[in-house]
C-alpha cells in the first residue's frame, strides 16, 4: 500500500536550517539532498518529503495544508493574516532562533525613550511638519497593534523591502523602525536606539503542523518524534 506523502518544511539557509536539520539527526531522521536543489530526504522514509523554503513561504504553506508539518519563526506566525494563523498549530516552541522583535528611534530624537513620549513627539511632529512620523518596518500588522494598545495613532508604517535598519539611517526614509534583532549591534551600528518599552514580541522557531492535516496519517507520528 502507498503512504501518503509527508510534506515538511525547513529554511532553507541560515541558523534556522542548520539547527532543524540538527533536530532530526538526533531522531535518526538525517536529511539527504543536494545543495542546489530544494527538496530533501530521509533515508527508509520514502513517505517523507523535506522542503528548503523562505521562513515567510513556510508558514503560507502550511496554513493552506501544502506542508503538513514545518519549522519557522513565531514572528512571522504572529505577524500573519487571522485567516493564516487559524489554520497552524504550534505543537513545541524550539531551543533556537531567539530574537526580539524591538521598536527602535533614531539617536537625534533625544526626547523619546518610550511610547508615551512618542505618542507626545508623534502630534508635534504631525504639525510641524505636515505628515505624520514613519516606522520602517517588515512587520505592520504586529508594529500597529502594538502602537495602538499604547494609544499611539499619529505615524505612518512604511514598509520594508531590504535592510530595515537603514531607513532610520543614511536614506532617512523612516523616523523610527519596528525590526527584528537578537544581540542589538547592527541596531547601534545605524545610530538607533531602542525604546525602554519598545519590546513587540520575544520569538523563537517553533515546530508547526497544519490543521489541515489533522487526519492525514503519520504526520502526528512524526510529530512526536522531533517534538
Amino acid at each position: 500500500m502507498i503512504k501518503e506523502i509527508i510534506n515538511i518544511g525547513i529554511v532553507s539557509k541560515g541558523r534556522l536550517k542548520e539547527e532543524s536539520e540538527k533536530i532530526f539527526k538526533k531522531k535518526k531522521l538525517k536529511i539527504y539532498y543536494n545543495k542546489r536543489e530544494l527538496l530533501g530526504r530521509i533515508k527508509d522514509r520514502k513517505n517523507i518529503r523535506v522542503l528548503f523554503l523562505h521562513a515567510r513561504e513556510i508558514i503560507e504553506q502550511i496554513a493552506i495544508g501544502k506542508l503538513d508539518i514545518g519549522i519557522s519563526g513565531l514572528d512571522l506566525l504572529k505577524e500573519s493574516e487571522i485567516n493564516i494563523q487559524k489554520n497552524i498549530k504550534i505543537e513545541k516552541k524550539l531551543n533556537f532562533g531567539f530574537a526580539n522583535l524591538v521598536l527602535a528611534v533614531r539617536q537625534e530624537f533625544i526626547d523619546v525613550f518610550t511610547t508615551l513620549d512618542l505618542d507626545e513627539v508623534a502630534d508635534e511632529f504631525r504639525k510641524k511638519n505636515k505628515r505624520l512620523i514613519r516606522i520602517g518596518t517588515k512587520y505592520p500588522n504586529l508594529t500597529r497593534q502594538y502602537l495602538y494598545s499604547r494609544g499611539v495613532t499619529n505615524f505612518y508604517i512604511a514598509k520594508s523591502r531590504g535592510a530595515t535598519e537603514s531607513m532610520a539611517g543614511d536614506i532617512s526614509t523612516s523616523e523610527l523602525i519596528s525590526d527584528i534583532t537578537s544581540s542589538g549591534q547592527t541596531l547601534k551600528a545605524n545610530k538607533l536606539r531602542v525604546l525602554n518599552d519598545g519590546e513587540i514580541l520575544k520569538s523563537q522557531a517553533c515546530l508547526m503542523r497544519s490543521r489541515l492535516s489533522t487526519k492525514k496519517k503519520g504526520v502526528n507520528k512524526i510529530i512526536k518524534l522531533i517534538s
